[in-house]
């Protein structure tokens, strides 16, 4: 079982940048691979990015490629989502995800489990 909380959501301007993270609990971060999503308001929830177990492989929606980073520190249990160039329909709540696999994955269906979510607003 595993455990996420997001931290780090806000309001913020076009343009801001704004760190999202994601504490997991649980003895098999290392062994997860991470993901983070979002849902806009009156949106289905989408992919924004995905990270491997091992951090060397990450994949990123062609909306925030060049924007968004995603990182991970399995010391820590933590995964990252630097958003940088913020634009207003970056605004969504953002959820952080974990496979019960290494391997990043683009597909919400395989991420087991989830958090609670983070609020990102973006104002023009």
């Amino acid at each position: 079982q595993v455990q996420l909380g997001e931290s780090g959501g806000g309001l913020v301007q076009a343009g801001d940048s704004l760190r999202l993270s994601c504490a997991a609990s649980g003895r098999t971060f290392s062994s997860n691979a991470m993901g983070w999503f979002r849902q806009g308001p009156g949106k289905e929830r989408q992919f924004v990015a995905a990270i491997s177990r091992s951090g060397l492989y990450t994949y990123y929606a062609d909306s925030v490629k060049g924007r968004f980073t995603i990182s991970r520190d399995n010391a820590k249990n933590t995964v990252y989502l630097q958003m940088s160039g913020l634009k207003p329909e970056d605004t969504a709540v953002y959820y952080c995800a974990a496979r019960n696999a290494g391997s990043a994955s683009y597909y919400d269906h395989e991420f087991a489990y989830w958090g609670q979510g983070t609020q990102v607003t973006v104002s023009s």
